[in-house]
């Protein structure tokens, strides 16, 4: 939980960090909403200004609760990126897993949250720069605009394009693990999809197939 305190009184709201688990600094992803109650105040924030960070994460959205795989799946919409930010900068994600598939469903081009990062700076980091250029596949979606990938996540993976434009085979509950962030929609749709592949989710800490992000479920 994020925010700040406003007329006497804090206003909190759940994000997700972006930063490794390593990191000495916390970093978090939000869209700009100009009326919104908190981010309309958080936009404008500077070095020295006091914010409220509750001392103790909670979530869903974690490797522990994933049976051993060969392939991991993070399937993200919109700020839903941000923990999988994290994730692929941990070494024992690499590890674990053959594959590690970054995808992110946005509306325009300029939604691509950390584009260059994970293109450009991630292959050249000095400890994990290997494993991101050997195991890391990026793919970046947009629904609204020209892109060398285009349509909704949900329709791409359907239709098995998402699994052919990266060369991999049809996902199976054998090796493949899946990890969703995104919209209560997306969550739901994507669910569906798995499931009716055979998948299983994880439930009250019981590894499965597959994660989802429960705290911005409706």
């Amino acid at each position: 939980m994020l925010g700040m305190e406003v007329e006497g009184r804090p206003l909190m709201r759940a994000y997700s960090i972006a930063s490794p688990n390593y990191d000495d600094e916390l970093e978090f992803l939000s869209i700009k909403v100009p009326d919104g109650p908190l981010t309309s105040k958080l936009q404008d924030i500077k070095v020295g200004d006091e914010l409220l960070v509750s001392s103790k994460p909670t979530g869903t959205l974690l490797l522990d609760h994933l049976l051993k795989g060969r392939n991991l799946y993070l399937i993200s919409t919109g700020t839903g990126l941000a923990p999988f930010i994290s994730i692929i900068q941990d070494p024992t994600v690499y590890e674990r897993f053959d594959n590690v598939i970054l995808t992110h469903g946005v509306r325009y081009v300029s939604e691509l949250a950390y584009q260059d990062f994970i293109l450009k700076d991630l292959p050249e980091n000095e400890f994990l720069g290997d494993d991101v250029k050997e195991k890391l596949i990026y793919y970046p979606t947009v629904t609204r605009e020209d892109f060398h990938t285009q349509g909704r996540l949900t329709d791409l993976m359907n239709t098995e394009k998402l699994f052919v434009d990266i060369c991999q085979s049809i996902p199976n509950p054998e090796h493949d693990r899946f990890m969703i962030c995104g919209s209560p929609s997306m969550l739901k749709e994507t669910c569906c999809i798995l499931e009716q592949m055979g998948f299983e989710e994880s439930r009250q800490g019981i590894k499965a197939h597959y994660v989802i992000e429960r705290a911005f479920v409706e």
